[in-house]
């Protein structure tokens, strides 16, 4: 029997003829009565030191069982190229949060709406393992979602997505191991939630964003299992010289030649391309087309390495052969790509090039 699959764009077709207005509780947490009810608010930016930091306050991680603690992830990505992350479980009664705006703690990590006039401006406070910042994200952008943000796989099941701060400036102070390092730079925030077993649902995605002076895009291309009929949901915002101009799920997502990662013990492709259809009655009439070439993979993972016993060297050696053939290579990839943004509007064309950031997590 075929599983019904919704998504919650506003129309015509799956797109947004008008942008959905982001309130402070779209932002805030979402009590469920389900064990596998899922939550977390994710904050990254990109330093003018060259560091890239990348925090998660999640009340359940979606990919570990019902009832597991509440996590603090943190990634540091330093200029040399190293990397540095802490995965920290608390206590459930570690964890609270607002049902009206953002305001949420994980032990003594916190972050918070601040301010909406006139844009969102959220507060970041985080200290683990000789890591600390205090950021704050100044919305440059106003908040977006794709429809009404979520996507409903069947009766019960779903996966909820709204980007309170598509594009923000950062300021604030960094420290590591007790220095302090006054920054400056380019930020994003977004927030998940949802109900069911994702790794039951989701195959594979491909996520990131790209900024240049004038644009702004983010895209999620999410695939589903066999079960669901490998589904495609795959959102897309472009903004323009700080306006919203395009909210789409209808777009082509083409994959390039694969390399092998010794790190993920997985291959990825060497880039992809994204071109959205063309069509006059969306937000405003506007194509895109977008190719990553991939430079760098800066983060390769084994996602069994996750597992406890299988992420021992003895209990891996065993266990790994097994679980491979049962579920496949689960693997996370955060790349460094070289990027050309081709976006049409009312017939002129603009094309830019640079470099971004994006990953990709394959389930099986």
């Amino acid at each position: 029997m075929a599983i019904t699959i919704t998504e919650g764009w506003n129309g015509p077709g799956s797109k947004d003829g008008k942008l959905t207005v982001v309130e402070p509780k779209n932002n805030a947490l979402h009590p469920s009565d389900s064990k596998w009810a899922f939550e977390h608010w994710y904050f990254d930016a990109r330093l003018d030191t060259g560091h890239t930091v990348v925090v998660f306050l999640q009340k359940r991680r979606p990919e570990e069982p019902p009832n597991s603690k509440p996590v603090v992830e943190i990634v540091v990505y330093f200029p040399d190229g190293t990397r540095r992350q802490i995965i920290k479980h608390y206590p459930r009664m570690a964890f609270e949060a607002s049902a009206e705006q953002c305001r949420a703690r994980v032990a003594h990590n916190t972050c918070e709406l601040v301010s909406t006039d006139p844009l969102p401006v959220h507060r970041v406070q985080v200290a683990e393992d000789g890591i600390e910042f205090d950021f704050t994200f100044t919305n440059e952008l106003p908040s977006w979602m794709p429809g009404e943000g979520y996507t409903k796989y069947g009766d019960t099941d779903f996966f909820a997505w709204v980007v309170p701060a598509p594009r923000a400036k950062v300021s604030g102070t960094l420290s590591i191991d007790g220095e302090d390092i006054p920054v400056d730079g380019l930020g994003y925030a977004d927030h998940n939630w949802g109900v069911g077993n994702m790794t039951r649902v989701i195959e594979r995605w491909h996520w990131g964003r790209l900024y240049t002076d004038r644009f702004s895009l983010i895209y999620a291309m999410v695939g589903t299992q066999k079960r669901f009929d490998h589904h495609q949901s795959q959102p897309l915002m472009l903004a323009m010289d700080g306006e919203i101009i395009l909210s789409t799920g209808e777009l082509t997502l083409t994959e390039g030649p694969t390399a092998y990662n010794a790190d993920a013990r997985r291959s990825y492709p060497t880039w992809i391309r994204m071109e959205t259809e063309a069509s006059g009655d969306g937000v405003t009439d506007a194509q895109v087309t977008l190719q990553l070439n991939v430079k760098d993979v800066i983060h390769g993972h084994d996602l069994l390495d996750d597992i406890p016993v299988v992420g021992t060297k003895v209990g891996g050696a065993l266990l790994k052969p097994i679980i491979h053939k049962v579920v496949g290579q689960p693997g996370y990839f955060r790349f460094l790509s070289d990027f050309e943004l081709r976006v049409t509007v009312d017939g002129a064309t603009t094309v830019e090039t640079g470099t971004t950031l994006h990953e990709l997590v394959a389930l099986t």
